[in-house]
């Protein structure tokens, strides 16, 4: 197995906000010490506290700053420009805000930050209960395309609040605007190859291999443990694996390969897109479609891969009719790629791999919120809310993530909205905003004012 080389770069975060929101609270939290001191007296802090600290395989200096205000007093004054300051040689930066008061001065912070969004995450604080985090959802309104709600005083939502910082620090993708590619050429794609017993799963990752890694016979269930290969395509690394055949479970009889089968539907969790082998000559079935929803249901990218296409009969637009026929029998799969492949010949691995990249990136796009919201507009003109006689409307919508991609609509009240318009919002996302060739998911959620 490759392991990544320890990255020694030393990353920059820095804590902001108006004074007594939480940062050094926050600080103490992420370091999992009592370095900065924490006192409810509005401007404690002053100079920037700063400490090393290991997250992961990467070095993090973390800085917590003084509060940002719009007092003009020198101490006020300088104690605000060093916050500016700190936000131009960050790498990353915490913007954090009261979930509980929302100031004017935390609002004209935001906008002399909002240029530096690429790098910004906004963490919503005091956020202690349940009931609150769902109120917290409503602070996507303001725009950030990250956030994150936590109690720092608690402890709420940190670890996820890490995970993010670890994610961003390692160059992650923040953005992909106009189908760029991700800033790190270094990234591993995780590929899952799944299907029944027999479909060529094991053919297909020698082939990418170009090894006998994965033992391959006429036997179905010869592969029990998930087979675990890496390769380099374009720069980017693919870290593939080979699982056991998916079979239905009145057919899984032996106790060795039941914890095989398990293991093979564990593996869609590890993988960003799912390679779905159908043996051509088969044709797709109800257990493919079991298969390819447990993917979907995760979000991952899934391309349906027609193996043994060479013994076919080839006729004139005989893909295009197994294509046509795999929509009609897969509609829950009509945004995947369908693809010929013959993985003992190789034939169709370079469009397969090609394949895989587009749909990975897509995995990886990011809207901005600005951007989404304009698109709203249009799709609401184009074709309006079929809610006749009601008052439901679509306040703004934002993506939440990525990889598995997500938004979240706002509306007025849930119930009495229309389930086919969410089929025309997911239609449009696809078309429209670059993601055509995967899952996309979305929620509804009620914002009354």
């Amino acid at each position: 197995m490759i392991s990544s080389p320890i990255k020694e770069k030393l990353y920059r975060v820095a804590i902001l906000g108006r004074p007594n929101v939480g940062k050094s609270t926050l600080f103490n939290r992420l370091i999992g010490r009592r370095k900065a001191i924490t006192d409810p007296t509005p401007g404690v802090t002053r100079d920037a506290v700063e400490f090393e600290w290991r997250l992961g395989n990467t070095r993090i200096l973390l800085l917590d700053t003084g509060g940002f205000n719009l007092e003009t007093g020198e101490m006020e004054t300088r104690i605000s420009e060093r916050s500016l300051q700190a936000a131009v040689e960050a790498d990353l930066l915490l913007l954090v805000i009261d979930a509980r008061a929302l100031s004017g001065e935390d609002l004209d912070f935001m906008e002399r930050l909002r240029k530096y969004q690429d790098k910004l995450i906004l963490v919503v604080n005091k956020v202690d209960t349940a009931q609150q985090e769902d109120a917290a959802w409503n602070f996507y309104e303001l725009g950030f395309e990250s956030m994150i709600s936590v109690s720092a005083a608690h402890g709420r939502n940190i670890s996820s609040l890490r995970d993010m910082i670890h994610q961003r620090c390692q160059g992650e993708p923040l953005n992909d605007r106009g189908g760029e590619e991700p800033r790190s050429t270094d990234k591993t794609i995780n590929l899952a190859v799944i299907g029944k017993p027999n479909t060529g799963k094991s053919t297909l990752l020698n082939t990418l291999l170009n090894e006998e890694k994965s033992l391959v016979t006429d036997i179905p269930g010869t592969t029990r443990d998930v087979i675990e290969g890496r390769f380099s395509y374009k720069g980017y690394t693919f870290r593939l694996l080979d699982t056991a055949g998916i079979r239905r479970k009145n057919k899984v009889n032996d106790a060795v390969e039941y914890y095989s089968v398990n293991r093979a539907i564990s593996s869609l969790s590890e993988a960003d897109i799912v390679l779905l082998l159908i043996d051509a000559r088969e044709g797709v079935t109800e257990q493919d479609k079991k298969i390819a929803s447990l993917a979907v249901k995760k979000g991952r990218g899934i391309i349906l891969c027609l193996n043994k296409w060479d013994l076919m009969p080839q006729m004139r637009n005989s893909f295009e009719a197994a294509r046509d026929r795999l929509r009609f029998l897969f509609a829950i799969l009509d945004f995947a790629p369908v693809l010929p492949l013959s993985a003992l010949h190789g034939e169709g691995v370079s469009a397969l791999l090609t394949t895989t990249l587009q749909v990975w990136r897509q995995l990886n796009r990011r809207v901005e919120t600005p951007r989404l919201n304009k698109a709203l507009a249009d799709w609401l003109e184009h074709y309006g809310l079929p809610v006749r006689g009601k008052n439901i409307k679509i306040r703004y919508a934002t993506q939440t993530s990525v990889n598995p991609v997500r938004f979240i609509f706002f509306v007025n009240r849930l119930r009495g909205f229309p389930n086919r318009y969410k089929n025309y919002l997911i239609n449009r996302i696809r078309q429209d905003l670059g993601f055509g060739s995967i899952p996309v998911q979305m929620e509804f959620r009620e914002k009354r004012s």
